[in-house]
């Protein structure tokens, strides 16, 4: 293109009037709608000026004369740049993402890290099952066991049964000595029992027999006499003193009761012996395993009292008897019961005889063996009582 045609004058550009205002156009700017089926304003509603007035455009002037002035290039319309990305370490990352970029000022090494995609977790379906935490943990390798070994296990094996055993078997000497050392103490206070005792104690005034009599039935004793203290040669058959020798004899208290109709009367004695506790075991297992008991020859003798029921009570007068020899105490126990009239019986019966629900004879009728059992049962009773309290006492 030459210089001439560049520095040709350029035309005017032709200037736009502008747009004729509707009158009928509203104050927010918008025109109002026009055409057929618009309706006409109320007539009663008188017209508002609802647009501005507008001043004349004064024409365009005309352009100088002269040569055109330069043409000036169009500048091309700027356009706003995109805004960038917030960087990296800014932006937040999706929930579960892992950040895969190196750190600033460190090389990255190895492949491109692959971008992590978020995966929800599996749905929770129980608890699962245990792993164990460590599954490549080496074994130590287990050695050979050496015959010492098992050898001195072997001794302490022995060694510990030992042991046990002996302590077992001092336990079991040591609660033998104890007991025997209880027994001995009550052996020691039953033997002196018969000066250190009261008389209303070893035979109470009265003795009651709950339930003592034939069929259940109650009795009640009164004690009418109380012999002095004596030997045992005088006051028992030869026979069954020389069965008593082998434990001895230290002294010997009797009494006589009669019932509560003074139509029976018994009399009741305690021997406390010499003998210790295997001699009186010894004594006990041959009465026991020879029946003594039940023979008529080794039956105790009685103690008749002047101006009392017992006043004939003599040995033919005896009707039911029983002997019972202590092991807890070196006592030995017997009663002997008859008729308080003085009639002779001559078939006497031990208590066991005599208490037989069978039984015919006279003693058995009139219930002289429970009377003998009765009285005998309950005099050891309180014996075996007052001697325990009195081992148990402190001193």
């Amino acid at each position: 293109m030459s210089t001439e045609a560049q520095r040709a004058p350029v035309p005017p550009r032709p200037t736009t009037p502008p747009p004729t205002q509707d009158p009928a156009a509203t104050t927010d700017g918008v025109p109002a709608p026009t055409g057929p089926d618009t309706p006409p304003p109320p007539a009663d509603v008188p017209p508002v000026e609802t647009t501005a007035r507008l001043r004349p455009v004064p024409p365009a002037p005309a352009p100088p004369a002269g040569p055109p002035p330069a043409t000036v290039p169009e500048t091309p319309a700027v356009v706003p740049p995109r805004p960038e990305q917030p960087p990296a370490a800014t932006r937040r990352r999706p929930v579960g993402a892992v950040d895969l970029t190196p750190r600033p000022g460190v090389a990255p090494t190895g492949p491109a890290p692959v971008p992590y995609a978020y995966r929800p977790p599996p749905p929770y379906h129980g608890v699962p099952p245990e792993t164990p935490a460590e599954t490549t943990t080496r074994l130590r390798p287990i050695r050979t066991r050496h015959p010492a070994r098992t050898a001195s296990a072997a001794v302490c094996v022995v060694l510990g049964l030992g042991l046990i055993g002996g302590a077992a078997t001092g336990a079991w000497l040591t609660s033998d000595s104890s007991a025997d050392a209880t027994a001995h103490s009550a052996y020691t206070v039953g033997r002196s029992a018969w000066h250190s005792v009261p008389v209303d104690t070893l035979f109470p005034r009265t003795l009651k027999g709950e339930g003592a009599g034939p069929g259940g039935a109650d009795r009640v004793w009164t004690r009418i006499a109380v012999a002095p203290d004596s030997g045992c040669r005088a006051a028992l058959d030869p026979l069954l003193a020389r069965t008593l020798g082998p434990v001895g004899c230290e002294r010997l208290l009797r009494a006589t009761y009669t019932d509560a109709t003074s139509s029976s009367v018994t009399t009741v004695g305690v021997i406390f012996t010499e003998g210790d506790a295997a001699a009186m075991r010894a004594l006990n297992s041959r009465f026991t395993g020879q029946h003594l008991g039940r023979r008529t020859d080794l039956m105790p003798r009685t103690y008749p009292v002047k101006g009392t029921a017992a006043a004939g009570f003599g040995d033919r007068q005896r009707a039911s008897w029983t002997v019972h020899v202590l092991t807890e105490v070196p006592v030995v126990v017997f009663a002997v019961s008859g008729f308080a009239d003085g009639r002779t019986v001559t078939d006497p019966q031990p208590v066991d005889s005599a208490t037989a629900a069978d039984a015919t004879t006279a003693a058995a009728q009139a219930g002289l063996g429970h009377e003998a059992k009765g009285i005998a049962d309950r005099i050891e009773r309180d014996l075996r009582r007052t001697v325990t309290d009195l081992t148990e006492k402190p001193e």
